[in-house]
C-alpha cells in the first residue's frame, strides 16, 4: 500500500512525506514487514542509498529480509518486534556520526517509537524521513496511568495497564512518540459511546 492519506487534523497529528534518498550518507533504516516495501521502492529509485545503511527489519518476514538482503545494505539486522530492536537502534543512534539519515517505513507505532529515540539521542528533525506503510494501529498511551498501549485499532479503547476507558485523541507527543488518550467517561461514569474503528 502506498503511503497513506490521513484525513486533515490538528497540528501535532504527524505528517509523513514518505521517503527520498540522500544518497550514499550514512543511513539508518528501521521498518516493520510492510515499511520494508518502501525501503525496497527506495533503493530501487536509488541503490547508493544502501551502501553505509544499517536496516532493522522489525518483524519476522524471511522474504522480506531476503530482498533487502539483495539490495546490499551495509548490514541488516532483524527483530521479532519493538522491545526486540530497541537495544540495538539506540545503539546505532548513539554513535551515529554527523550527516547520518534516518529513514522510518511501516506503522504509526514503529515510527513513533523509533523518532523519539532520535530526537533523545540528538538527531535533529530534518535527518528523519518516515513513510507510512500497513496499519493504522496508533500507540497509545494513558495520560491518566502513563502507561502504553500498542496496536489501538477502535476508539474508545481500554487502557492495558489500568483499565480506563479511554477516547483516542489526534494530539501527538514527539518525545515519546505516542498518541494521547484520555479516559472517555470521567464526567460521566459508565457512559461509554459506541467502540469505532480508528480511521486514517
Amino acid at each position: 500500500m502506498p503511503n497513506t492519506e490521513f484525513s486533515p487534523s490538528i497540528d501535532s497529528r504527524p505528517t509523513y512525506a514518505g521517503l527520498s534518498s540522500q544518497g550514499a550518507a550514512p543511513a539508518i533504516m528501521v521498518a516493520d514487514a510492510a515499511g520494508a516495501a518502501a525501503l525496497i521502492d527506495l533503493a530501487t529509485a536509488d541503490a547508493s542509498v544502501m551502501d553505509h545503511a544499517h536496516v532493522i527489519l522489525v518483524a519476522k518476514a524471511p522474504d522480506m529480509a531476503a530482498r533487502l538482503t539483495d539490495l546490499g545494505p551495509k548490514a541488516l539486522h532483524e527483530a521479532p518486534d519493538f522491545e526486540a530492536a530497541t537495544p540495538l537502534v539506540s545503539q546505532l543512534l548513539d554513535s551515529a556520526k554527523m550527516g547520518t539519515q534516518l529513514y522510518l517505513a511501516g506503522s504509526e507505532g514503529l515510527m513513533g517509537h523509533v523518532s523519539a529515540l532520535a530526537t533523545t539521542a540528538g538527531m535533529p528533525l530534518e535527518a528523519i524521513q518516515m513513510e507510512h506503510r500497513g496499519s493504522i494501529a496508533r500507540r497509545m498511551q494513558c495520560v491518566h496511568c502513563k502507561g502504553i498501549t500498542e496496536d489501538v485499532t477502535t476508539d474508545p479503547f481500554t487502557c492495558s495497564h489500568c483499565g480506563l476507558t479511554l477516547f483516542v485523541r489526534d494530539h501527538f507527543s514527539r518525545r515519546l512518540g505516542v498518541f494521547q488518550g484520555v479516559c472517555v467517561d470521567a464526567e460521566t461514569p459508565g457512559v461509554v459511546p459506541e467502540t469505532v474503528e480508528i480511521r486514517a
